[in-house]
């Protein structure tokens, strides 16, 4: 019995919440998910997972199981990429995600200087508007524009993102301005999200926020598209400012309702608080901070 590859199945059933995700995490198959996970109840004389039909539970011992596993795995990682040499030179691929259009338009010109300034090291770009879990996926940091729970995970705020709506001049002309989030139900509304969520944007109203009604015309999976689609007079577009400021700038796009705006959403660098960074992190985020507080300080 493999002693190490039997807590990490057993911490992939937890954090999956169950034994076929974890088969598909791991890409172990399920029968050895499962015989890793019993093998080590046996040697502990102790149930870990109570199973049953609707799911799995952690016992009381599991729970208590499951933290000190997490803790001594990560610490097996940290001991393997130092006898690696990862924290006394920047090597390695860095895995870095960020959303869609801030890792075209910001992200990756930096990464490329970053390449250029540090020819030995590599970087990968995840770039999707979903969150990704960082341990799960072995990814070294993380751009997230959104208010942070309280994690294990270290942030570093870069900047305030508003959250604006805008549409063409055409459009506008032809369908007027709007004056208050409530005249937004006679407009043509373009939005990021599936056609199941509801119609509605919230705004800042005086001190509180407040939920209006939209007359959605389009829904795309992607910023790009509702933008582009703003661009093509569709529509009323909401979007995070860096995302059409370049547009506002040559006077492609109008911003409306600029007095009902929520409050701006920091945009921070997300990464796993460790004893130990790597060089190859701690360079890049030497590198990436000062650039990107410039870049959108300026937009």
């Amino acid at each position: 019995m493999d002693k190490f590859e039997s807590m990490a199945a057993f911490v992939a059933v937890v954090e999956a919440g169950g034994f076929t995700a974890a088969s598909r995490r791991t890409r172990m198959p399920l029968a050895s998910v499962s015989r890793k996970v019993s093998d080590l109840e046996t040697l502990l004389n102790v149930v870990l997972i109570a199973r049953s039909g609707r799911g799995i539970k952690l016992t009381e011992s599991g729970e208590r199981y499951y933290a000190d596993c997490r803790r001594l795995l990560d610490e097996l990682g940290e001991v393997e990429r130092a006898a690696s040499g990862e924290y006394i030179a920047p090597r390695g691929d860095l895995v870095v995600t960020a959303p869609v259009v801030f890792g075209r338009l910001h992200l990756t010109p930096i990464a490329v200087e970053f390449l250029n300034a540090w020819p030995d090291g590599n970087l990968c770009l995840r770039l999707r508007d979903d969150i990704a879990n960082l341990s799960e996926e072995k990814i070294d940091l993380a751009v997230r524009i959104s208010r942070l729970p309280d994690s294990n995970m270290i942030a570093r705020r870069i900047a305030d993102i508003r959250r604006v709506i805008c549409a063409s001049p055409a459009y506008l002309r032809a369908h007027g301005l709007p004056q208050h989030p409530r005249d937004l139900i006679g407009h043509r509304c373009i939005s990021v999200a599936p056609l199941s969520t509801p119609d509605v944007w919230t705004f800042g109203v005086g001190t509180s926020l407040r939920s209006f009604p939209i007359a959605r015309r389009l829904a795309a999976t992607t910023s790009d598209a509702t933008i582009d689609a703003a661009l093509s007079s569709a529509g009323l577009a909401r979007a995070l400012h860096y995302q059409v400021v370049e547009h506002v700038a040559r006077g492609d796009l109008i911003l409306v309702l600029e007095d009902f705006e929520p409050e701006p959403s920091p945009l921070s660098l997300v990464y796993p608080a460790s004893r130990f960074m790597p060089l190859k992190l701690r360079a890049f985020l030497d590198f990436a901070v000062p650039r990107l507080k410039q870049r959108l300080h300026a937009a």
